[in-house]
């Protein structure tokens, strides 16, 4: 296949509206604060497409649909979880994180605010949880990176995997550090447009062409019965595997970061409603592209070739071969769309940990609002670096690194953020015993795979444990933690009772 040049042009122009938009934000730049979480002025429709994106990153165009085509309905079940899970983190968290953390002294990241919430154990709970998002960050990058590699290897031919990492990696990497949280969001809410609009086109045509849903039905019952099953070949583990990724939300930085950053907590309930729509429709429209793209490759035994080996292009591949060169430029930019957004995320959420909880929390407590800033840009370039490090292998595989990482971050954090925020007897030392215990649990039964069981499932039910255990084990929190999580949650609770009003 040669280069298709109006597909580049297409391509180069997403890119460069990219980078405008990095150096916009950078000029609004000027606080630790607007780096990090960009001044806590996000509106619901940024707050709502920013959380999205930022969530559903290259696996969304690439992990999912290969999964459908590979295996058919029976992997849906993952769409179900993360609805279900999603909602319940909106609905439960986001609104009592954005009041809890501004009134815990102006926290701008999870470390920050779990310091002030334990006082007297700050700086270990800092340094731990610090070292948590570096560690799990790290390969949830590497995943964006594969993701970027896989799309420039099917856009430019002949390139090699290594050059096409960096090429996918760099754009992002660059309007990240330079316009901090104002640039990512910004771009994330027109990455989230771009990604629902590629989601809905794309199966609505592969429908089309297959003949309409009862000849793409017939086609798929043609080449595997099996698939039309959401059941089939399924089983309870499988199922509650699946169902489990639903756990991840409550303990993802970069999701609830956005949170944090909503400009009120008036603006979260909005927000979830903006965003549980666009995320059902991303779902639904990944799910019918990997699904129909069956019925479509059955038909065309070189592209089919090309999938048995890596179902994962089932996006590219289609996108190459339904759509007229500048159109299917667009749709392969909602791919990098989706990869740049997650990864930007990620990237800045390290760069924060290292510039607030490492140099300003523990080195040097007086660093200047510029100082943070700067650290925090070349705190970014070093992580990405090690995410390239970690992603040079060919042969990995995006939902594999994703699902690893989310695990860690949905085991080591989703307990201790829903306990903080609703149990006033949590103690410092619980507040470790689970994130250590969930980090761990993840680490371990990943290298087993005891009972073929989704890793974040037994971890968070043991960090949930740990947490309540090691709580009521300690010694009831001093005086000083009780009343402050009393004077924010009575204030929360008038909050609520005005809205309900």
């Amino acid at each position: 296949m040669s280069t298709n040049q109006p597909m580049l042009v297409t391509f180069a122009v997403y890119l460069l509206a990219m980078l405008l938009v990095g150096w916009w934000a950078s000029r609004r730049v000027r606080t630790a604060s607007d780096f990090i979480l960009g001044g806590r002025r996000l509106n619901p429709w940024v707050t709502a497409l920013a959380t999205g994106a930022s969530d559903m990153s290259g696996w969304l165009l690439l992990g999912l649909p290969g999964a459908l085509y590979a295996a058919g309905l029976g992997e849906a079940w993952i769409a179900v979880g993360l609805v279900a899970g999603a909602w319940l983190n909106w609905r439960f968290v986001a609104e009592r994180l954005r009041v809890f953390t501004e009134r815990s002294d102006d926290a701008l990241t999870l470390p920050d605010w779990f310091a002030v919430r334990f006082p007297d154990r700050a700086r270990l709970l800092r340094g731990a949880s610090a070292t948590v998002i570096l560690v799990f960050f790290a390969i949830y990058a590497s995943s964006g990176m594969v993701a970027g590699a896989r799309l420039f290897e099917s856009l430019v031919p002949g390139i090699d995997y290594r050059s096409a990492m960096l090429a996918g990696a760099a754009v992002t990497i660059a309007y990240t550090a330079l316009g901090g949280f104002l640039a990512v969001t910004w771009t994330e809410a027109i990455q989230a447009a771009l990604m629902l609009f590629a989601l809905l086109l794309t199966p609505l045509v592969v429908v089309h062409v297959a003949g309409g849903p009862a000849d793409a039905l017939a086609a798929i019952a043609a080449v595997d019965p099996a698939r039309l099953d959401p059941l089939g070949g399924a089983t309870v583990v499988g199922v509650v595997s699946l169902l489990g990724w639903g756990l991840g939300y409550f303990g993802q930085p970069h999701i609830l970061n956005r949170f944090m950053a909503a400009e009120s907590r008036q603006a979260i309930r909005p927000a979830r409603r903006i965003a549980m729509a666009w995320m059902v429709l991303c779902l639904g429209g990944a799910i019918a592209t990997g699904f129909f793209a069956i019925a479509w490759f059955a038909g065309d035994p070189d592209g089919a070739a090309v999938l048995a080996t890596n179902p994962e292009r089932v996006f590219l591949l289609l996108a190459q071969s339904l759509f007229s060169p500048y159109l299917a430029g667009l749709l392969l930019a909602a791919v990098l769309a989706a990869i740049m957004s997650t990864l930007s995320s990620q990237l800045l959420v390290c760069a924060s940990a290292v510039a607030e909880d490492f140099w300003r929390g523990g080195l040097r407590p007086d660093a200047t609002d510029r100082e943070i800033v700067w650290v925090g840009r070349i705190a970014l370039l070093a992580v990405a670096v090690l995410a390239l490090w970690l992603a040079a292998d060919p042969s990995n595989r995006v939902l594999d690194l994703v699902a690893y990482a989310w695990a860690g971050f949905g085991a080591a954090f989703g307990p201790l953020v829903i306990l903080a925020l609703r149990w006033r007897r949590m103690t410092a030392w619980g507040a470790l015993a689970g994130m250590v215990t969930g980090a761990a649990t993840v680490l371990a039964w990943k290298q087993t795979g005891w009972f073929g069981l989704y890793e974040l499932v037994p971890a968070f039910a043991l960090a949930w444990l740990a947490i309540v255990v090691a709580s009521r084990l300690d010694r009831s929190p001093p005086a000083s933690v009780l009343a402050r999580f009393d004077a924010v949650e009575a204030e929360f609770r008038r909050g609520a009772g005005a809205a309900a009003a």
